[in-house]
């Protein structure tokens, strides 16, 4: 499809929960001079386990990122309003924070404007993210950082009531990771406003994903160290993510159409429910394989990759409006020879690939949805279909993610 397929199919055209947004007006203007930078240096590099750094509330500007590399270690402001790490003249360092470190806690803070990524956590365990906001005060901007928060290679991680504004990527982006837990946070005006990537057990709920291009997007990419399965999206407000793709070109990303609520891509053991999805204007929840992303020439996957989305149950969500103005004119073309000018796509749009060898087929089972599309994308849409009985089954719920720290 599209760009060349289905998240291609933006070409082809496809493919508040915890409060607050922006820095509060009341506090401290920045200073000029970065004289608390060396302070909290100094503080995380004599750091040892079990230690508390405690940030102030005001406005401290930094021109370099900050690192830690020692277990045990909780940083602290006094509000994600309240205490603001500001990289706006960032030189040096794309990160505003790396940690390369095992039972790490952030909370109450905001770090805005980091030259790349706002918080990274790297190969660590027992990770607490709480409160934190991350905004790129300048709003969508291809030149804004990737990532908001973004623990990688991690397990046991809990990421809460925290809210994140303007990712060039994602928001929240937890990636090739074991135990997961999303609850209560806000994203908003990101690409991707939360990503679960090549994770294993993930629970993600309780949150609001709004103005971004894509809501929520649960995704395998070909050939990293662990395959991702497992995930549970529910009991969150999904809706009106419409904001044009500002992802920087070539990015896996900048291929999802606008108007995405839900996307689900080559990930196995999906369940969706109890969610509020609504007024994404491409699909409420779009299902795609690898193959349709148009990710080859950069992506092109090993034999070892499974590129089919399967075991996805979606049921029990309150759907309203949405796949009335798909982003791409192909998509735009599918709608009109389908559904007419003032139609729309069903809520749920599959793109049809599936594996031919499986036996019992894709096992996508869909309840309580206005139906589903099967877009026929292998066969370049030639006959495309709403038939939702291939889809009318269920599978069983999927086990809770139980974290010590939650």
């Amino acid at each position: 499809m599209g760009k060349t397929m289905l998240f291609a199919l933006a070409a082809c055209g496809l493919l508040a929960a915890c409060g607050g947004g922006g820095a509060d007006p009341a506090a401290p203007a920045a200073s000029a001079d970065t004289g608390y930078q060396k302070t909290l240096q100094q503080q995380l590099l004599d750091a040892k386990p079990g230690d508390v750094i405690e940030i102030p509330a005001g406005r401290f500007s930094f021109d370099r990122s900050l690192s830690l590399r020692v277990d045990g270690v909780t940083i602290r402001g006094a509000g994600m309003d309240k205490t603001v790490l500001s990289f706006k003249d960032q030189r040096s360092g794309a990160e505003g924070l790396i940690v390369n470190a095992s039972g790490f806690t952030l909370e109450n803070l905001a770090i805005e404007d980091s030259k790349g990524d706002g918080l990274k956590v790297n190969e660590g365990e027992d990770i607490v993210i709480r409160g934190v906001r991350v905004e790129w005060t300048n709003g969508p901007d291809t030149d804004n950082g990737a990532y908001g928060l973004y623990p990688v290679q991690t397990r046991n991680v809990l990421i809460e009531d925290s809210v994140v504004i303007g990712a060039s990527d994602a928001g929240i982006y937890v990636g090739q990771s074991q135990n997961v837990v999303v609850r209560r946070n806000r994203a908003e005006r990101n690409v991707a406003g939360i990503e679960i990537e090549n994770c294993i057990n993930a629970d993600v709920y309780d949150n609001v994903a709004t103005e971004n291009t894509g809501g929520i997007l649960v995704f395998n990419m070909p050939d990293l160290p662990q395959p991702g399965h497992t995930a549970r999206v529910f009991k969150n407000r999904i809706f009106k993510n419409n904001t044009d793709n500002f992802g920087r070109k070539g990015t896996a990303v900048a291929a999802v159409p606008a108007g995405s609520g839900v996307v689900i891509m080559s990930n196995d053991q999906v369940e969706i429910f109890d969610n509020e999805i609504a007024d994404n204007k491409s699909a409420n929840v779009l299902i795609a394989s690898h193959y349709s992303a148009g990710y080859d020439s950069k992506y092109k996957p090993s034999a070892k990759f499974d590129p089919y989305p399967e075991q996805i149950f979606i049921h029990d969500n309150r759907f309203s409006g949405g796949g009335d103005s798909p982003d791409g004119l192909d998509l735009k073309a599918l709608k009109m020879a389908m559904f007419g000018l003032n139609g729309h796509f069903p809520d749920v749009f599959w793109d049809g690939y599936a594996n031919a060898k499986r036996e019992g087929g894709p096992q996508i089972c869909v309840q309580g949805a206005s139906g589903v599309l099967n877009a026929d994308a292998p066969n370049k849409f030639k006959n495309p279909t709403s038939d939702a009985k291939p889809f009318d089954c269920r599978l069983d719920p999927l086990p809770a993610v139980e974290l010590k720290q939650a």
